[in-house]
């Protein structure tokens, strides 16, 4: 059974908020903006401009300018098999926060490892899978806290108030940053050297202040009974299998999980795509070398707006309803993307890009959150939210493997980012279709059945 603990308490709130402010300057830093671009020169030095690393015959090759998002969709991949056993697991034990936090710090060892790498372009790209794979592991048992923690009224609110706080975070390292690699060569190093440092103190800025939300966030007992003779491995897997009969019950969850996989492919892989889309489309093309300096800015202003963003739609969606919220955010991430491929061709025009992007990147995930922990029956959070987890942040699949196939075919980043506009478009047309109130009613109703059930 459930451990007893109070909801809304705002000490355990402020650990759980803690932990968006601790990882997110990994994934802003590290994934969104210094590793591509890093990771690509590096390849690019060994092999050619678009030269290829691994070749797999008639089934295509992975070029130096597709690597990186290669070995993304390969950290992805591993997720889709792993993560919704590991929230089905938690429903059975008392494990959710040592699991949390075996990942997490799993993840902070990987990404501090980047330091070293300075001509290993594999060796970096296999520290990006296990850092971005444990990134997203992390974030399933972090993403059901939001249920354990809150009551349904306060969920908006909480959520988005995680997702300011992770960009508050992520936007004071990035100004760390920005000024450490711009300092470079007054500070006695070069400017990879700087690149490095900064993928080093971003780690450690993960790894120091989870401890805050490790310290304040209680363990929670196991939702569900253990079953006899049947070790965790077991229970996972037949768990994961009885999660999506359960899915096929609720169909309106189910669609609005369809709709958010969509989507948030394309989203996610905007963002993970950025800076090398900056980088390759306004510096490398034209023969000069990527600024990291203006890249961090771009991301900067981005972080800056990200906040902006989700208090701003959490008070639209007060107004409008959560998912009318959504979905304007969704049109808004539509025109980005065409923008970006039609007609960026200045740096002034990357900063307003960049504006734009963080105008919506917190809106789109806070909201998407919300919604989604109101049509999960009770006792199966983690399970859910491990299905959840496959198209969260930094956990695209599809995105990712389209992007990289482009670029490997095309040898451009244009072509690239527009292929994104397809899962934007057909996201924001399922998300149209679902029924909110529908969805929430079959959860609840669902949660009922099996309660008097198990009675």
């Amino acid at each position: 059974m459930t451990s007893i603990s109070a909801k809304n308490d705002r000490r355990e709130v402020f650990g759980w908020l803690m932990y968006d402010w601790a990882n997110s300057a990994f994934y802003t830093t590290v994934i969104s903006v210094l590793l591509g671009p890093y990771l690509t020169a590096l390849a690019q030095a060994h092999v050619g401009d678009n030269g290829v690393v691994w070749s797999f015959g008639f089934l295509g090759s992975v070029t130096a300018k597709s690597l990186f998002h290669f070995c993304l969709t390969i950290s992805v991949f591993l997720q889709v098999l792993l993560l919704p056993i590991l929230g089905a697991v938690s429903d059975y034990s008392n494990l959710k926060k040592r699991l949390m936090a075996f990942f997490c710090y799993l993840g902070v060892t990987a990404s501090c490892l980047l330091f070293f790498i300075t001509e290993n372009y594999i060796a970096g790209n296999i520290l990006l899978i296990i850092a971005n794979l444990s990134f997203g592991a992390a974030n399933i048992f972090y993403n059901a806290y939001l249920v354990d923690l809150t009551t349904d009224d306060k969920r908006d609110k909480i959520s988005s108030y995680g997702f300011a706080a992770g960009y508050i975070g992520g936007l004071i390292m990035l100004t760390a940053n920005l000024i450490l690699v711009q300092s470079a060569e007054s500070l006695g190093m070069t400017r990879g050297f700087a690149v490095r440092l900064s993928l080093l103190l971003a780690s450690l800025w993960w790894g120091v202040f989870a401890l805050v939300t490790f310290y304040l966030v209680k363990s929670r007992g196991a939702v569900k009974k253990h079953p006899e003779k049947k070790n965790y491995v077991s229970i996972g897997f037949s768990e994961l299998k009885n999660t999506f009969g359960v899915l096929l019950r609720i169909k309106q969850t189910a669609l609005f999980l369809a709709a958010y996989f969509c989507y948030n492919n394309g989203i996610q892989t905007v963002i993970s795509s950025a800076s090398v889309f900056l980088a390759q489309e306004l510096f490398v093309a034209r023969g000069q070398k990527a600024d990291e300096v203006f890249l961090l800015g771009v991301f900067f202003v981005a972080q800056v707006f990200a906040f902006i963003g989700s208090i701003l739609f959490e008070r639209v969606a007060r107004l409008t309803g959560t998912k009318a919220a959504l979905m304007i955010s969704l049109i808004i991430w539509i025109l980005i993307v065409v923008y970006a491929y039609a007609f960026l061709d200045t740096v002034y025009q990357a900063w307003i890009l960049g504006a734009f992007i963080g105008l919506v990147l917190g809106s789109s995930q806070a909201l998407s959150r919300s919604l989604f922990s109101q049509m999960i029956p009770e006792g199966r959070e983690s399970s859910f939210f491990g299905l959840y987890e496959i198209s969260e942040r930094g956990t695209t699949l599809i995105g990712t493997a389209a992007f990289s196939i482009v670029v490997a075919i095309t040898g451009s980043y244009r072509h690239a980012i527009f292929s994104l506009v397809v899962f934007l478009i057909i996201g924001a047309l399922i998300l149209a279709c679902t029924d909110i109130e529908k969805a929430i009613k079959q959860a609840d109703s669902l949660s009922d059945s099996e309660g008097k059930t198990t009675a």
